[in-house]
Parts: C-alpha cells; sequence; structure tokens
C-alpha cells in the first residue's frame, strides 16, 4: 500500500476532508504517539474536568481534541500499567491477584504478553520511556529504545535509585535544583531531540507517565505559594465548586455523592498518624467539625497537591512545545489519563516526616488523605483501590489535529486502559505477527475506540470487569454490580446514577444475579488461564520487578 494510499485510508475513516490531506502530504502515513499517564490523579482534578487547579495545556489539549466521560483503569498503579501496554486485564498476566491464585506486583507475565512498542517496533516505530515503570521486566527488554526509569517514587528531590536505560544513574554532586517531574520532561525532551537530529524517517511512540501527584506530597516551593491559602474553605466547598463546573461543562449528569464520614484510608498505619501530628485526621468529616490547626494542615495538603498537578502540566507543556519545533506536533496522537483515582492513604516512609520541615520539602512525607481525595475524585465514590467509581474512573483526552478533526467534544462510551493497545494498533495500521500467535495468547479483551475518535458512539462490548484486593465489580451495558471486600453486592444503573447513591440490589435481584454470574464466569476463566500459563522467568525479564508495596 503506498503512501498516498493509507493517508486517503485514514482520512475516509476519521472524516478528513481534501483539504486536509492536502495539507498532510509532508507528514508521515503513521502518527506519532505520546501517551501520558498521571499518577494519583482524580477524575476532577484537571479544569478540563472541573477543577480549580491550573492546567491550561492538558485543557488546550481537551478545547482542540476530545475528552472520554467514561474511561476506567484498574484502581491501582502496577494493575494499570501493566494492562495499558499490553491489552490484558491485570490478572490475566499474573500483574494482579485472583482468589486462590498468585500475582500481583510481583508476578511475571507471561511471553506472549507483550508490550505496546514490541508490536510498533515491527512496524518501524521507535519507542521511548520516559518516568515511572512499575511493570515487571526490564525496560529496553519491552521494547524501548531508551528509557528514565524513576525507581525512586519516594523522593521527588533526588535521582537516587533511578536508571537510565536499564543502568542505575549516576546522581549529580548537586541536586539542589532537581525535581522528579522537571526531569521527566527533561529525559522525554532529549530523546525527541535526538529523534529529530538521527530517527527522522521513523514515527515514535513516547510513554511518558509521570510520578505525580503520587504521595509524597513534594512540590516546588513557588508552586506550593499559589495555591497555599486556596483551600482553607475545605473539601466540601471544593467539591461543589467542581461538580457546579462538571455540571455545566456536560461532563456529569449524575447527582453529587455524599461525602462517606466512615471510609477513611485503604490501610491502617496508626504509627502515621501518630508522626504527623494533631493536624492530621483520617475521615473526612465535615470541613466545619475540624480545628484550625487541622483545617490549616489539610489544605495546605491540597495545596501541595494541586502544586503537583500544576507542575506535572507545566512539563507536559514543554514536551508540546518541543513536538511543535520538529513539526511533527500536527500528526501526533496524544493521549492523557491517570493510573487510578485520587488516594485516601496516609502512611509515613521513605526516611520518615519531619514535623518542622516545610510542608512539601524533601524532609516531609505527607500524603493527600480521604477529605480531598474524595473531593478530588467528584463526583464519585471511594477512592484509590476501591472499585467503586472514585476508585477507577480517569480522565481520559485525546488530541490529534491530523486525525480528529471535532474539537472540545465529550465522548460516552465507556471504555479502559486495556482499549489502548487494540486502539494504537489499528490507528497505526500494525498488525500482530502471526508467528507471535502461536506462543498460547489468548484473545486480548479490549476493544479499538477509533470510532469514538470520529464521532460519540458506544463501542460494543460484553462487559468490563475488574477486581484488587477483595474489592469486585462487573458493568454490563448502563448496569453496574460493585462490592467492596467483604461487602454484599451493590447494583446501580450508571446512566441515572454514575455517583452509585441508588442501590437497586434488593429490589432487582435477578439483575445482581445476573451480573454476578458474568463476574464469576470472567474470573474463572481468568484462572483457569492463569493455572495454564506459569509466570515466565527469562533473564530479560527477572530483574526488575517491583514489590507489591502498599502504593
Amino acid at each position: 500500500m503506498n503512501r498516498t494510499t493509507c493517508l486517503t485510508i485514514l482520512c475516509c475513516f476519521f472524516g478528513i476532508g481534501h483539504s486536509v490531506l492536502a495539507a498532510q502530504s509532508i507528514l508521515p502515513a503513521r502518527p506519532n504517539i505520546v501517551l501520558i499517564l498521571a499518577d494519583d490523579l482524580g477524575y476532577s482534578d484537571l479544569g478540563c474536568y472541573g477543577g480549580e487547579i491550573d492546567t491550561p495545556y492538558l485543557d488546550g489539549l481537551a478545547k482542540n481534541g476530545i475528552r472520554f466521560t467514561q474511561f476506567y483503569n484498574t484502581a491501582r498503579c502496577w494493575p494499570s500499567r501493566g494492562a495499558l501496554l499490553t491489552g490484558y486485564y491485570a490478572q490475566q498476566i499474573h500483574r494482579d491477584a485472583l482468589p486462590n491464585v498468585g500475582g500481583g506486583g510481583q508476578g511475571v507475565r507471561q511471553r506472549w504478553a507483550r508490550l505496546l512498542p514490541e508490536y510498533l517496533n515491527s512496524a518501524g516505530y521507535r519507542s521511548y520511556h520516559s518516568g515511572k515503570w512499575h511493570i515487571d521486566g526490564k525496560v529496553l527488554d519491552g521494547g524501548f529504545a531508551r528509557s528514565l526509569n524513576m525507581n525512586n517514587q519516594g523522593n521527588f528531590f533526588t535521582s537516587a535509585g533511578n536508571a537510565i536505560d536499564d543502568v542505575p544513574l549516576k546522581r549529580s554532586a548537586d541536586e539542589k535544583d532537581y525535581y522528579a517531574t522537571i526531569a521527566t520532561a527533561d529525559h522525554a525532551i532529549e530523546c525527541l531531540k535526538d529523534h529529530a537530529v538521527n530517527h527522522a524517517g521513523k514515527p515514535f511512540f513516547h510513554y511518558i507517565p509521570f510520578i505525580a501527584p503520587h504521595f509524597p506530597l513534594h512540590a516546588l516551593p513557588q508552586d506550593i505559594a499559589k495555591y497555599r491559602d486556596q483551600y482553607l474553605s475545605g473539601w466540601d466547598t471544593m467539591r461543589e465548586g467542581r461538580f457546579a463546573r462538571q455540571k455545566a461543562m456536560g461532563i456529569t449528569k449524575t447527582s453529587l455523592s455524599p461525602m462517606e464520614r466512615d471510609v477513611g484510608p485503604p490501610y491502617a498505619f496508626p504509627d502515621a498518624m501518630e508522626k504527623l501530628g494533631p493536624g492530621e485526621v483520617n475521615r473526612p468529616f465535615p470541613w466545619q467539625e475540624l480545628n484550625e490547626e487541622q483545617q490549616r494542615f489539610q489544605a495546605t495538603k491540597m495545596a501541595i497537591h494541586a502544586a503537583m498537578v500544576d507542575r506535572m502540566d507545566q512539563e507536559i507543556g514543554r514536551v508540546l512545545a518541543q513536538l511543535k519545533s520538529m513539526g511533527v506536533y500536527e500528526n501526533t496522537l496524544i493521549l492523557f489519563a491517570s493510573d487510578n483515582g485520587a488516594s485516601a492513604e496516609i502512611m509515613v516512609r521513605n526516611g520518615g516526616h519531619a514535623p518542622k520541615a516545610p510542608p512539601g520539602s524533601a524532609a516531609s512525607y505527607l500524603c493527600l488523605g480521604p477529605g480531598f481525595s474524595g473531593a478530588c475524585n467528584t463526583p464519585h465514590r471511594r477512592h484509590k483501590t476501591w472499585v467503586h467509581e472514585g476508585g477507577i474512573s480517569s480522565p481520559l483526552i485525546a488530541h490529534w489535529p491530523s486525525g480528529i478533526t471535532t474539537a472540545n467534544e465529550l465522548r460516552h462510551t465507556p471504555a479502559h486502559v486495556i482499549d489502548i493497545v487494540p486502539t494504537l494498533l489499528e490507528i497505526t495500521g500494525v498488525e500482530k505477527p502471526k508467528e507471535w500467535a502461536s506462543d498460547g495468547a489468548p484473545v486480548a479483551p479490549g476493544k479499538s475506540l477509533t470510532p469514538a475518535l470520529g464521532k460519540d458512539e458506544i463501542i460494543g462490548r460484553d462487559s468490563l470487569w475488574w477486581l484488587h484486593e477483595g474489592n469486585r465489580a462487573v458493568q454490563v451495558g448502563e448496569w453496574k454490580l460493585v462490592a467492596a471486600k467483604g461487602d454484599p453486592w451493590e447494583l446501580y444503573n450508571l446512566t441515572t446514577d454514575r455517583a452509585e447513591q441508588q442501590n437497586l440490589a434488593t429490589q432487582m435481584p435477578t439483575k445482581v444475579i445476573e451480573l454476578e454470574k458474568v463476574w464469576q464466569s470472567q474470573t474463572d476463566s481468568f484462572v483457569e488461564l492463569v493455572k495454564k500459563s506459569p509466570p515466565a522467568q527469562p533473564k530479560a525479564r527477572a530483574g526488575n520487578a517491583e514489590r507489591n508495596s502498599k502504593e
């Protein structure tokens, strides 16, 4: 197939006119891809999803692209990352646990669970990684040509523990200006500059998973100052403001879920509460019930979280400027999402917490906690690790001037991180090599989202499925069955009740049984698959398995 034919097919598929086709004639037939992932970002943290945090670059991508309103992750970092780059549920590839079966953060993928770069590279792409990894195996063995692996996720102000191209990084003698979010963008820009000089004839895939705004809440002083007093009115007021903006944007048509004052962090660390002092609270009590010290402490933590999101957006802006300077911005598909919802966790680790240290500095160790986490996940319930909507709902922004001809539009189809691989393979015209299909790979469950790039339509699928640490859910059409660990099933109609407020389980027991059978059948099939395909242990994938930590 020649170049003109490829472009014509792409233009017809996405409804691009002849004038745009002519303008595209100098661009490569296959688009470049930049996949950006945030860490512990709340559903409503971005301005384009109702947030008050200053995110002009991501908002700009949304204004000139599309936003998905019902995009899902797996509720946790390492399962989401494995699913994102393979197109399989994490439980299928030993990256999260199944009932009575091993798995989780230390599980090793089967040989057939290849990462996206391995497919793209077979079609002439060159792939780069800048940021967090948290996938089993070494980065370069997954098909990346270059990598900055942010192994150090406990201190944003040092490069200690990180790796370049899977080799431990030699720290600079002076790291006073080091900040992980900036370093991530620096590496991404360096890779792009090198690509422009030495590999300009090739399309590229660049995976940029920032650590921000994952705890510890570490941010630059000037970024914190911008938000220092903004949240003293509390999480209740913040949620109401975000919800009103979401309603005006059409992001949500549901009600606003109330704060669940009895739901705290998913893991109890009583010693952390003692170390953090009297300003810390581990429940989302009504703001007016907190004393002045508690209100200031909580508002400061939210200010640091906002500063981290703001800085991430600034660094994304630098990456976008580099794409423009290379002349490839128009034909680069940019996707942005988060690995899970905002986190209610409260803990102290990685060197501890100095109570007298400036909040947000390297000597401090703060976590957002359930109050402002709930507000960041507006309008949904619960947080990271739960599979209620607050734990699994993510923004998804798609921007591609040469391929997405509509602007500032919403897409309401349910979608999931397992859909990213099939979407990108279809857009790039890459097929899985036939010889790779002979090693026992099951059919990947993800669906291509390419039809939704052109117009707002529902992508057909049988179901979406979740399981993490005993929290479980399944969605079939408009219906969702969900339960926290040890709790009975709850049933919600997501069309009218996305905030999961009207539990219909007792009113519709037949529907509960129907969906429970779907969840159990999917679970059983995964258990059978895993038992038939024990984890592979090649040297290439044995050196970088992350511990199953409470992240």
